[in-house]
């Protein structure tokens, strides 16, 4: 029995002339998420884009999984395929054990007739469906308004497609169609929903991280990885930039006024980003950041870490406390990897009394006890870029 993967597109229906622009990557983003699993056909028709496999070893399930986490997918469905034909359909139905029947004890049939050449209409499609299920699930009842299952019977142009209940899509837009954006990722919880969260809006994302060796260990990069990994099943590939940061931190540590320590930190992060961010064609920075959760993130501090930035700087999760925070890096199954007990470099030299309503005269001129230019130059060329990508 052939089986395919039905789904409905989300926001992409209200792109007027521009849908087949951003349904073609929405295409692309299946194929890249899917073929790993084996060969596939993704096509496009009234409104539905499908996922034919073409083989009969190819794993559904794992297809299934991989779709659930596609950005501009609002619902999707496993079917089986029928021949247009009525006898073909209710043989189909008959047989077809993932409609959810076994453990329900109503159940409504729908149909729907976009190939209005069949010679049936839907209320006698359901009819007809409707006796074939009763006879094959007996404990079955017909409920038209509060039912168990529904089943679906659709009659398109090539085919006929029955299945049970649709599944929510991860919804969003498909990665791709908003543009690049560097995402300025550490070892925490933040930052990976941050570029989660950016990805579903459409954004391509590159990372960059900052390391700090021997302060911070290879068990830190590797845990920043890691976390790529996962934000990569929805954001697809990532490239990352490894850039050595020890040396400006020291300079920090040992020329700059203390309270202003991790200002001028996260101000350097900003300009090497951004000199970074330009080099890989993005018009934007993502960060972690959450108004007030930490001295740095205030309103005046974080308008000084904007100050040094060339790009938009994109801040998700402004508005969210930390257990919302924390419900989406669960979801995204991130958390586990976020608590590991390894370091970043955003935890070394931790002022002891960080300024939390700075001046942006004060801070420049606090930073400017060190000519910053030649190292900033350095932590760019000897960055290290990987590539993290879904197997």
């Amino acid at each position: 029995m052939q089986e395919i993967i039905l789904i409905k597109c989300g926001e992409l229906a209200l792109k007027g002339l521009n849908r087949s622009t951003f349904e073609s990557v929405l295409m692309k983003n299946i194929r890249r998420a899917v073929s790993p699993i084996g060969p596939i056909k993704v096509k496009s028709a009234q409104s539905t884009i499908s996922i034919e496999p073409q083989t009969d070893e190819f794993d559904i399930e794992a297809a299934i999984e991989r779709t659930a986490k596609i950005f501009g997918i609002a619902a999707f469905s496993r079917a089986c395929v029928a021949r247009k034909s009525m006898d073909d359909i209710l043989q189909r139905v008959s047989e077809y054990d993932k409609l959810g029947l076994e453990g329900a004890k109503t159940f409504k049939v729908e149909a729907k007739r976009s190939d209005k050449k069949f010679p049936l209409k839907s209320p006698e499609i359901c009819a007809l469906a409707g006796e074939a299920l009763l006879e094959r699930y007996p404990h079955l009842t017909v409920d038209v308004h509060n039912p168990d299952v529904i089943v679906n019977v659709e009659i398109r142009d090539y085919a006929a497609y029955i299945h049970g209940r649709q599944l929510v899509g991860a919804g969003g837009m498909p990665v791709g169609t908003s543009g690049r954006a560097a995402l300025l990722i550490s070892g925490g919880i933040d930052s990976p929903v941050a570029g989660y969260m950016m990805a579903k809006r459409g954004v391509q994302l590159t990372a960059v991280h900052f390391a700090s060796p021997p302060y911070t260990s290879e068990r830190a990069l590797m845990k920043v990885k890691s976390l790529l990994e996962r934000v990569s099943e929805y954001a697809g590939s990532i490239g990352l930039f490894v850039v050595p940061f020890t040396e400006m931190q020291e300079a920090i540590r040992d020329k700059c006024p203390e309270e202003y320590s991790t200002l001028i930190m996260r101000r350097l992060m900003m300009k090497i980003s951004s000199i970074i961010a330009d080099k890989q064609n993005c018009d934007a920075l993502i960060t972690g950041e959450s108004l007030g959760q930490v001295a740095s993130q205030t309103m005046l501090a974080l308008g000084c870490t904007d100050a040094a930035a060339r790009k938009p700087v994109f801040r998700p999760l402004i508005g969210m406390d930390k257990e919302e925070i924390i419900a989406v890096s669960r979801k995204i199954d991130t958390f586990d990897i976020s608590i590991e007990p390894y370091d970043d470099c955003c935890t070394v030299f931790t002022p002891r009394h960080p300024r939390t309503r700075p001046r942006l005269e004060d801070v420049i001129a606090a930073e400017s006890a060190v000519d910053w230019d030649e190292m900033i130059e350095n932590a760019v060329l000897n960055s290290e870029k990987t590539v993290i990508e879904l197997q």
